[in-house]
């Protein structure tokens, strides 16, 4: 569907499309109080008022107006915020809306739109055997009418520091135009990357997995370059010697590509 080839629907268009957005964080922590230190760090800057926050804003730019903010901060560690959203104002649709593009940082779109929710979940996460801790967060942003969630991607991103992140989206159900014809898909769109500023992308080695028949669309990003005094906690590099920065630096990386690959890779 192009914006200047609208289809007349039979009623409300009530395809529901969802973006869910898992990012992490890794650190080295080599010792107990590193452990604890960053995880005391996370869930200051990540604490539920601040979630909540941040899933406000994502309301502003799809135009969703919160009904319910259900948040909790739990013990030991890690929060939730979950938000029930209604539709927006009526007005006609931007034909911005329809383009693979990034969305704004964080200007409001107004759109139709109408039973939703937002929410997110904080992971953090260390074993006292393992030297590095991770942080995940992850946000599933639901919603129905002509617009997709994916206007919110460009803010998500920009609202986290991700080493990692895997980005799943998917529209659902049907709508009818006025002949009784179902429509599957009202927008297109080959790829999620399409949706990531080039800023961003650059910054991320991409791949794709994606069912196209299934209007079902996966993409995995790992930061590219890497720079170690960027996962230490409370110290830089300098205070290591040369075989220490390899060793850490190497664990971190495994780290990395096991979380980028979903599968425990064996060390030599």
């Amino acid at each position: 569907m192009k914006p200047t080839s609208k289809i007349t629907l039979h009623g409300f268009n009530n395809l529901t499309k969802s973006l869910s957005f898992n990012l992490y964080d890794v650190c080295y922590t080599g010792t107990k109080d590193e452990r604890e230190a960053y995880i005391a760090y996370i869930d200051e800057q990540y604490n539920a008022d601040r979630l909540t926050h941040i899933l406000n804003t994502v309301a502003d730019i799809i135009g969703a107006h919160p009904l319910n903010v259900a948040q909790q901060d739990y013990v030991p560690q890690g929060a939730s915020v979950t938000m029930l959203v209604s539709e927006g104002p009526v007005v006609e649709v931007p034909p911005s809306s329809f383009e693979e593009s990034p969305g704004p940082l964080p200007e409001n779109v107004v759109i139709q739109l109408d039973k939703s929710h937002i929410t997110v979940h904080t992971y953090p996460e260390f074993h006292p055997d393992v030297e590095i801790s991770t942080f995940r967060a992850d946000i599933d942003v639901s919603t129905c009418g002509e617009i997709s969630p994916l206007k919110a991607l460009n803010y998500l991103i920009h609202s986290f520091e991700a080493d990692i992140m895997t980005l799943d989206y998917r529209v659902r159900g049907f709508t009818r135009d006025v002949n009784g014809r179902k429509l599957y898909i009202d927008h297109d769109i080959s790829s999620i990357q399409n949706y990531i500023p080039d800023d961003v992308a650059g910054a991320y080695d991409m791949i794709d997995v994606n069912v196209y028949q299934e209007h079902i669309f996966h993409t995995k990003c790992k930061l590219r370059e890497f720079d170690l005094n960027q996962y230490l906690f409370g110290y830089t590099k300098d205070k290591l010697g040369p075989e220490e920065q390899r060793d850490i630096a190497d664990r971190l990386k495994a780290e990395m590509d096991e979380i980028f690959y979903g599968k425990n890779i064996r060390r030599t």
